[in-house]
C-alpha cells in the first residue's frame, strides 16, 4: 500500500468504538458514524478533551467578518445574539435536549407568572395598553409549547420514514416563533394606531407603571436564560425564542413610557412610543428570521468550515473536502478523502477514527461524522 495518502498523525492505539470500517473497494460508499449516549461520554475521555477544552475551542478562532461597534453594535448583540453557529460542546444529544426542555419549562413558568400578575393589575386599572401587553405575554409563554414538543421529538430515534431523525422539528418550531414575533409587531402597531383615535383613561397609574417594569424584568430574565442555554446547546430556535422574549420586554417598557407621558400631560406620546417599538421589532426580526432560514437551507457559518479544514489538515490527506449541515442543535459532517484505492480496512478505520476525533475536538455539538473515500 502507498502510505503517503494516510497521514502520520493516525495513532495505532486510537479507540475503535466510534467508527465503522470501510472495504477498500467501496470508495464511493458513505460510512455513517453514529454513537449512543454512553459511547459519547466514554469517547470524550478517550480523546482527551473536556467541556472546558471545547469551550476554549469555541471562542479561540478567527471570526472572518466584522461586527458593528458602538451603540449600533450594542443593539445588534442585544437583539441578534452572536453565536457563529457555535456553542459550548455538549457530549450527549440527550443531555443537550434535556437542557433545552428544562429551559423551556422554566421560561414558560416565568412568563406565565409575569402575565398573571399583569392581568391582576389590568383588572384594577382598566389600562388597554397593559391588557394588550398581558395578552401578548400569555401568547409568548405559549410559544414555548411547540419548542418543547420539538425538543421531545428530537430525542426520538430515527424511523424508516424519518430516517435522518427528528432534529428538523426544532427548526420548524423556530419558524413558528419568528411568525409570533412578526405578529407581536403587528398587534402592537394596530393597538397604537387605534389609541390615536380612541384614547382610553387609565386609573391606578402607579400600579400600571409597576406592572410594566415587572413585565420588562420578567421577559428580560427569560430572554437571558433562553439565549444562554440556546447558545450552549447550539439551538437556533431557543435563541430565537429568547430574542422574542427580549422584544416583548421592550413592549412592556412602552406601557411604562405611556404612564410617564400621561403623568407629564402628553397622552399621545403613549401610542407614538408603541409605534416606534413596533418598528424596532420589525427591523430586528430580520436577524432572527435569517438565522432560522439559514438552518433550513443547510447554511453554516464559514468559520466552522475553516476550523474543520485546519483540524483535518493534521490528520487527513491533502485535498480532503468537508461539508456540514445543522439538524436541530446537532452538526452533521461529511468528509471526502482522496485515497489511492489500495487502503486496507484497518487503515481506513484508523483514518476514520483520526478524522472523527479531530473534528470533535475542533467543533461544537458534532452529531454524525461520515467519511466518503474517493479515488485520488
Amino acid at each position: 500500500m502507498n502510505h503517503e495518502h494516510l497521514p502520520a498523525a493516525i495513532e495505532e492505539d486510537r479507540p475503535a468504538n466510534h467508527a465503522h470500517a470501510a472495504p477498500a473497494d467501496a470508495g464511493d460508499a458513505r460510512h455513517r458514524h453514529a454513537r449512543d449516549d454512553d459511547d459519547l461520554h466514554r469517547d470524550a475521555h478517550d480523546h482527551g478533551h473536556s467541556h472546558e477544552q471545547d469551550h476554549e475551542h469555541s471562542h479561540d478562532h478567527d471570526h472572518g467578518h466584522e461586527h458593528p461597534s458602538g451603540i449600533r453594535g450594542f443593539l445588534h448583540e442585544l437583539f441578534v445574539p452572536h453565536t457563529h453557529d457555535t456553542a459550548d460542546s455538549i457530549d450527549s444529544a440527550m443531555e443537550s435536549s434535556a437542557q433545552g426542555i428544562r429551559a423551556v419549562k422554566i421560561s414558560l413558568l416565568g412568563l406565565g407568572l409575569t402575565a398573571v400578575f399583569q392581568l391582576a393589575i389590568v383588572a384594577v386599572s382598566g389600562s388597554v395598553a397593559l391588557l394588550a401587553d398581558t395578552v401578548h405575554n400569555f401568547s409568548d409563554a405559549l410559544t414555548a409549547v411547540p419548542l418543547w414538543i420539538a425538543f421531545l421529538l428530537g430525542r426520538r430515534a430515527a424511523t424508516r420514514r424519518y430516517n435522518f431523525g427528528f432534529g428538523r422539528a426544532e427548526d420548524l418550531a423556530g419558524l413558528f416563533i419568528v411568525a409570533m414575533i412578526a405578529l407581536s409587531a403587528v398587534v402592537a402597531a394596530v393597538e397604537s394606531i387605534r389609541r390615536f383615535f380612541e384614547p382610553q383613561p387609565v386609573e391606578n397609574l402607579g400600579w400600571v407603571f409597576a406592572a410594566g417594569l415587572i413585565g420588562f424584568a420578567g421577559n428580560e430574565l427569560v430572554a437571558l436564560y433562553r439565549i444562554r442555554v440556546g447558545r450552549r446547546i447550539g439551538s437556533a430556535a431557543l435563541v430565537a425564542d429568547g430574542v422574542h422574549a427580549r422584544t416583548d420586554g421592550f413592549t412592556s417598557l412602552a406601557v411604562v413610557a405611556g404612564v410617564i407621558a400621561i403623568w407629564l400631560g402628553f397622552p399621545l406620546a403613549d401610542p407614538i412610543v408603541g409605534l416606534l417599538i413596533s418598528a424596532a421589532i420589525t427591523v430586528l426580526l430580520w436577524g432572527t428570521a435569517r438565522d432560522i432560514g439559514r438552518r433550513l437551507m443547510d447554511g453554516v457559518d464559514p468559520a466552522l468550515l475553516d476550523r474543520a479544514d485546519r483540524a483535518l489538515a493534521e490528520v487527513a490527506p491533502a485535498g480532503t473536502g468537508v461539508r456540514m449541515r445543522w439538524s436541530g442543535h446537532r452538526l452533521h459532517i461529511l468528509v471526502s478523502c482522496p485515497l489511492d484505492g489500495t487502503a486496507s480496512v484497518a487503515e481506513l478505520h484508523q483514518l476514520q477514527c483520526a478524522v472523527d476525533a479531530a473534528l470533535r475536538r475542533a467543533l461544537p455539538n458534532v452529531g454524525e461524522v461520515e467519511l466518503l473515500p474517493t479515488v485520488a
